[in-house]
């Protein structure tokens, strides 16, 4: 139960450090915003890492959960319960978030609480959110296997400063979200668009997921270097 309840609380962080910033720098803004923004996420991922890595892992996201899920480096019943805690964890920071916003609206004007967004189309948005979450859950797997040689050691500092990377590109095409759990909560919160296009931000990543683990099947090293 405490890799569970890791994984609940390093999905709130995230979501509440990362979706928390787009709010307070009016993400979308400026260039400024979308920097501050990506690194928010990034850097949540770090912390967290080498917060609660030695306890769940720190996947906080469940298309990285199936990803090793389908890699076989975890079974059936511990994938499905991090999935129900990481949206868990996703959906009571996002309560948070919306209880702070709703006490005082001018800390978000001109953005949502980390909405989801398809600024090109549904089909655009689904492309972009299955090719970022596949190169992220593939730096993921690379990052922390063991028959990569010493890489694991620094593992949260490759996959936070990835993440980083990845919303950089993603920001301005569909809010990045690369992660179902961080997208579920704060459109439940914001309605309107988001929640109608939320399935693009739970399914893209998902699928994201399960392609990595078939590329990483495929160049994983048989043994330790």
């Amino acid at each position: 139960m405490k890799k569970y309840l890791a994984e609940m609380v390093g999905t709130f962080v995230l979501t509440f450090l990362g979706c928390g910033a787009a709010v307070s720098l009016n993400c979308g803004q400026d260039a400024a915003s979308v920097v501050g923004t990506a690194m928010a996420f990034g850097l949540a991922v770090v912390a967290m890492a080498y917060t609660i890595g030695g306890i769940s892992g720190c996947h906080i996201n469940p298309a990285i959960t199936l990803g090793v899920f389908l890699s076989g480096r975890m079974n059936a019943k511990d994938c499905a319960m991090y999935m129900v805690f990481q949206f868990i964890g996703g959906i009571i920071a996002a309560a948070a978030l919306y209880g702070i916003v709703s006490t005082a609206p001018e800390l978000a004007e001109g953005t949502t609480t980390g909405a989801n967004g398809c600024s090109g189309g549904v089909v655009n948005a689904l492309i972009v959110e299955i090719v970022l979450t596949a190169l992220f859950v593939l730096v993921v797997l690379g990052a922390t296997a063991k028959t990569n040689g010493a890489t694991n050691n620094f593992a949260g500092l490759a996959i936070g400063l990835s993440l980083i990377l990845i919303h950089l590109v993603g920001i301005n095409f569909t809010g990045t979200s690369v992660n179902p759990a961080r997208s579920l909560g704060p459109a439940l919160f914001e309605c309107g668009d988001a929640l109608k296009n939320v399935w693009v931000f739970i399914v893209g990543p998902f699928l994201g997921g399960a392609i990595a683990s078939l590329i990483w099947k495929v160049i994983e090293p048989a043994e330790q270097k």
